[in-house]
């Protein structure tokens, strides 16, 4: 009798550490798990699917999908729509990690919010208003400054996070502005703006689609792709880590689960 409790003891206790191993990293990050409302990290096994489960699957419009990055680049490009979820905003963060590529192309957006009713988005946008530099990107300009101090790309081929977030102060955006976590631009402008159920496209590629018409393009490989229906702060964007929430992750904890019960018999 005792040696079987003793096995279940070890067996749970492994466990427990199996799943601090694997699950927290991916929650346990100051990251607001509850507010992640889109999720993408084009990893086998989940190439198109948001992990959220909110968005339906993505479809390719000439980009795709390879070694678990979106390759997107002029004319080749994504989206998903058939959002099912809260409304998104007025606050928010959008959080990507890519490789840029080609540092001449312009106007595009590593993620956008778009309406599909009308011209009405916000995104993570390179080059458009100043060459090879981010900004955040909105319809008319009406949440969109130059950044200051900014940050203007001489390299391609590296990793880079990029985060804007965006809070109703008053009725006006405050937003902020990241690179590699640091703040590379920040400024209040408004008016705040919510996307509803139904009414919402993820763009990856082009900073917005207006009458079926995609504008700008980036030339570059996603790594991970986040909307969040928070404004998160500069620690908790500096906290966050891409793939950690990838199927590779949940099918290495069926495995190791298979091999403890095992070990336990």
């Amino acid at each position: 009798m005792m040696t079987h409790l003793k096995g279940y003891f070890i067996f749970g206790f492994a466990l427990l550490l199996l799943v601090g191993n694997l699950i927290m990293p991916a929650f346990g990050q100051g990251e607001r798990k509850g507010d992640l409302v889109g999720h993408w990290t084009f990893e086998k096994g989940a190439e198109l699917e948001d992990l959220t489960g909110h968005f339906s699957e993505i479809d390719l419009l000439g980009a795709e999908v390879k070694d678990g990055k979106l390759h997107i680049g002029s004319n080749k490009w994504a989206m998903t729509t058939g959002y099912k979820g809260p409304d998104i905003g007025p606050d928010k963060t959008l959080v990507t990690w890519l490789y840029l590529d080609d540092l001449n192309v312009t106007k595009g957006a590593t993620l956008a919010v778009n309406k599909s009713s009308g011209d009405t988005f916000d995104a993570i946008v390179y080059a458009e208003r100043q060459p090879k530099r981010w900004m955040a990107g909105s319809s008319f300009f009406m949440r969109t400054q130059d950044p200051l101090p900014g940050f203007e790309e001489k390299e391609t081929g590296k990793l880079i996070q990029l985060a804007v977030s965006y809070e109703d102060a008053g009725g006006n955006a405050q937003i902020a502005i990241y690179r590699n976590g640091d703040r590379i631009g920040g400024y209040t402008m408004g008016p705040v703006v919510s996307w509803e159920e139904g009414d919402v496209e993820a763009l990856f590629g082009p900073r917005a689609l207006i009458g079926g018409t995609a504008y700008g393009w980036v030339v570059g490989r996603l790594e991970d792709a986040r909307i969040y229906n928070a404004a998160l702060s500069k620690t908790e964007i500096n906290n966050l880590v891409e793939n950690t929430l990838d199927i590779q992750a949940r099918g290495k904890l069926a495995t190791l689960w298979g091999r403890l019960k095992l070990s336990k018999q």
